[in-house]
């Protein structure tokens, strides 16, 4: 049995869902968290990635810091791919498999709102901010793209320290796992496939996120899989419960 959903609905919720998250994520901006403390849980999680032979992300970026215009590209895709692949795929659940939307729906809110709680608790500084000692580069700032977050307001209100867990990791990891078993054109699997991919090393190169933070987002992915299938069989009765109600 398919849930009735009426499109202005969900189109509110998403929007106001967003933007408690956006609000609560940026409250204050960076000024509310203590710079030495997400410096200090930045030393932690470099001193797991080196005991695990993982602290290679400054090796990868200076790989590709001589290609000018191959950074702006990843600066780019990294603020904006991960807003309108998810919000396409988010349409596309809604339009043609009404049936496994209100679990993916559910499981992509309560993966960001997961994440809040990482924000609040690790306050993590973000390889692009460590100190020079470390040898990372902010591409933005040094690159280019369509914002920085040393602009303006954004400077003010935008958390730079909300590095863990990796949202962006988390959201790609969701719309593959939407788009991989609903398509069966061959060029949409590998989209699905190369998305997460692409978006791991957008990460990486671009100096905002640690290997442990796209874990750390595949962990809450995990966990809000297992909240939006829970949410969804409350919603969706079982057909075989429908059964035993109809024969009353």
């Amino acid at each position: 049995m398919t849930p009735r959903l009426r499109w202005w609905r969900e189109v509110l919720f998403v929007l106001t869902f967003y933007g408690i998250y956006t609000a609560i994520r940026n409250q204050f901006g960076s000024a509310a968290v203590s710079a030495s403390e997400a410096f200090g849980n930045a030393r932690h999680v470099i001193r797991i990635e080196r005991a695990i032979g993982l602290f290679q992300e400054a090796r990868i970026q200076h790989w590709f810091l001589d290609w000018h215009g191959f950074i702006q590209f990843w600066n780019v895709y990294y603020g904006t791919f991960h807003f309108f692949v998810t919000a396409g795929c988010i349409v596309w659940l809604f339009r043609r498999f009404k049936g496994d939307y209100i679990h993916w729906r559910t499981t992509l809110a309560v993966t960001t709102g997961l994440a809040l709680f990482g924000f609040a608790l690790i306050p993590l500084m973000p390889p692009r901010l460590l100190p020079g000692s470390y040898h990372f580069v902010d591409t933005l700032q040094d690159y280019g793209g369509l914002w920085s977050f040393n602009s303006g307001a954004m400077s003010k209100v935008s958390n730079q320290y909300a590095a863990m867990p990796s949202l962006h990791f988390g959201w790609s990891l969701w719309c593959a796992c939407v788009i991989f078993p609903r398509t069966r054109h061959q060029w949409a699997k590998a989209f699905a496939v190369v998305y997460p991919a692409a978006t791991l090393f957008a990460i990486i190169v671009t100096g905002n996120h640690y290997w442990i933070d796209a874990a750390g987002g595949a962990a809450i992915l995990g966990v809000g899989y297992l909240a939006g299938r829970w949410w969804s069989r409350r919603a969706v009765p079982a057909p075989e419960m429908l059964l035993e109600e109809s024969g009353r």
